[in-house]
This record gives structure tokens, C-alpha cells and sequence, in this order.
């Protein structure tokens, strides 16, 4: 069955620029793995050392909901169904510093 995996542009470098990419598979773990042997750079991003887990930074979603919810790995795709990978973002500033960016920011206007 086709599958669209559709690739968030931090992780488009290694998929030829691709922001999709279509494989056969039944499962969101067996589309993962079409995947990353169509594309054997981004196993390394998806999968832990041993390359069977995810990342616990990589969030799948079939249709709009986290696989996590689901079966993980062995959650069905419809044919024709469409998987996420959404990488979650670390970092940003403290209530602080952004309190006091404003500040500078009002600063800077008067």
C-alpha cells in the first residue's frame, strides 16, 4: 500500500530535498524503515543506536494523531494515508530574557 511520509525541512537534507517521499508499507514502523533504506541518512535522525527504537524527539503522526497513542510502530496506515514526522524544538529564552528584550525593544522605539 502507498504511504506518504511527509519530511520536515530540518530533515529534507537527507532526503534529497524531498519534503515527501511515498513507500509501500502496512505500519508506520515498516513505512519508517522503507524510508530510512530509500534514504539510509536519516535512519541515524530517526532511530536510536541500536536503529530498532525512535528517537524520543521525533513525534509520528498517522493522519492527526501521535503513534505514541496508538500501536507506536505496528499503528496501521490506511493505503493512500499520510504519516508526519514532526521533530520537537528544544531551546528558547526565559520569561526574562524575553521580559527583558521587551524592555529593550520599548527602549529602542522612543
Amino acid at each position: 500500500m502507498a504511504v506518504t511520509i511527509q519530511i520536515p525541512t530540518a530533515l529534507r537534507g537527507f532526503t534529497g530535498r524531498q519534503g515527501e517521499v511515498t513507500v509501500e508499507a502496512e505500519t508506520a514502523g515498516a513505512a519508517l524503515a522503507a524510508l530510512a533504506q530509500a534514504h539510509p541518512d536519516i535512519k541515524q535522525h530517526l532511530y536510536q543506536e541500536g536503529g530498532t527504537e525512535l528517537r524520543s524527539f521525533i513525534n509520528v503522526f498517522v493522519g492527526e494523531i501521535n503513534i505514541k497513542k496508538l500501536k507506536g510502530l505496528d499503528t496501521p496506515v490506511p493505503s493512500g494515508g499520510t504519516i508526519m514526522l514532526v521533530p520537537a524544538i528544544a531551546g528558547g529564552a526565559s520569561c526574562g530574557a524575553l521580559g527583558e528584550a521587551s524592555g529593550r525593544a520599548r527602549q529602542w522605539k522612543a
